[in-house]
């Protein structure tokens, strides 16, 4: 009944993060200065890894292609949202609201899998560093990347075809600084209960199995680790793994409070402070927490800006 008084909705509103003007400004400058660093930092990353042979290791191969998803999904959803700092009414198209929908979940999902592709990588490099080379070869690495993007962008498609079949009559005003599935579904009035169910079930067998790959690496890495007799081993390898596990943690830790928990649950303003960690803050410190404590990047990074600067001597001097 609800699809016969449905009226078509050619566009939505998105609220943003404040409604407050005195801190629009502000805001904008933050958010703006946390962009550019996340894409300097991340497409820097890339550069480096595929310029330096040194780098060319199964390790940084993974890296970069974190670096790849963390830009592109901070370019899906950051440009939008500055311009709700900039415009008394920020309009996003019902075309480019899917648009952003799909390609969020996509890159989404991409990241909790290449996680869990990383921490396989690390457990082979320290429990089996003999046979590394051999187990992590080019072709498995490869299908260990190829897979989660197969994947995320199956599940993206049919999420964005099943919330825009959706009937939209009770509002067009999104209650979010990007489209999202949760607060899109407060403005349907179609029945939702297999879109939720759909979203409970994806999203919890895809963080529980990553999550489970993570673990139980960990597990046997820690195992290893404490084994070592090496205090400097030990030492480099607590400290890879403190890292990543800080990143899983944060990533993993928002999801969870955003996707797993009944709708009656939720509160759509407090969410979107969610959605800040794993949108914006987190593709902005994967470069400071996978390269910059790196000392191989580092030097990877030394190498590249000598060069750089021996080039632009020798034109000066001509």
């Amino acid at each position: 009944m609800a699809q016969k008084n449905c009226t078509q909705v050619t566009e939505f509103i998105l609220v943003g993060l404040t409604d407050r003007q005195e801190l629009k400004m502000p805001l904008f400058v933050t958010f703006l200065s946390i962009y550019l660093f996340t894409a300097v930092g991340n497409l820097g990353l890339i550069v480096v890894i595929r310029t330096d042979s040194r780098l060319n290791t199964p390790m940084y191969f993974f890296l970069s292609n974190l670096a790849f998803v963390d830009f592109c999904y901070s370019s899906v959803i950051t440009p939008k949202m500055l311009g709700n700092f900039l415009y008394q009414q920020n309009v996003i198209a019902f075309s480019a609201c899917a648009a952003q929908l799909g390609c969020f979940l996509a890159f989404m999902t991409a990241e909790c899998l290449l996680l869990a592709s990383m921490a396989y990588d690390r457990y082979v490099a320290i429990c089996s560093p003999l046979l590394y080379m051999v187990v992590m070869s080019p072709g498995v690495c490869i299908q260990l990347v190829a897979v989660p993007y197969s994947y995320s962008f199956l599940v993206a498609l049919f999420h964005v075809v099943l919330t825009f079949r959706l009937c939209y009559c009770h509002s067009n005003t999104i209650n979010h600084f990007y489209c999202d599935d949760m607060p899109l579904l407060r403005l349907t009035c179609s029945d939702t209960h297999f879109k939720q169910l759909w979203i409970f079930v994806c999203a919890g067998v895809m963080f529980i199995s990553s999550l489970l790959t993570v673990f139980v690496s960990y597990m046997y890495i820690i195992s290893a680790i404490l084994r070592m007799r090496s205090a400097e081993g030990r030492h480099k390898a607590f400290s890879t793994c403190g890292s990543h596990m800080l990143a899983v943690t944060i990533f993993y830790g928002t999801l969870f409070f955003m996707y797993l928990q009944p709708s009656s649950n939720h509160s759509l303003d407090t969410d979107k402070m969610a959605s800040v960690f794993y949108t914006v803050i987190i593709p902005m410190l994967n470069p400071l927490i996978y390269s910059l404590r790196n000392k191989e990047v580092k030097e990877a990074l030394k190498t590249i800006l000598k060069r750089k600067m021996a080039f632009m001597f020798m034109k000066l001097r001509k």
